[in-house]
């Protein structure tokens, strides 16, 4: 499995593990602090026509919060080419 994660968010991966393995994301949890790692199935991508409108969202797996967090251009590239679910919207 491989893992990467980007400094100071709960965020992704990269796109196409080599060797065809799974592709999991490191996460925190603003409310619990938790970390952990998640797999694509587990993170939603809603890209929008503005900043507030383009993030990415998971429910914590320790305390079930549901956790949304902007997403640039470099998390998005990261998530779409890890698998992540994508909802764009007009």
């Amino acid at each position: 499995m491989s893992v990467i994660s980007t400094p100071g968010t709960a965020v992704p991966a990269p796109s196409g593990a080599p060797g065809g393995e799974a592709v999991s994301f490191k996460a925190a949890c603003p409310d619990c602090r938790g970390r952990f790692e998640l797999t694509a199935g587990a993170l939603r991508l809603a890209i929008g026509g503005s900043r507030r409108t383009t993030f990415y969202s998971f429910t914590c797996p320790e305390c079930g919060a549901a956790v949304r967090k902007h997403a640039g251009e470099r998390i998005i590239e990261l998530l779409t080419g890890g698998g992540v679910s994508t909802l764009r919207s007009l």
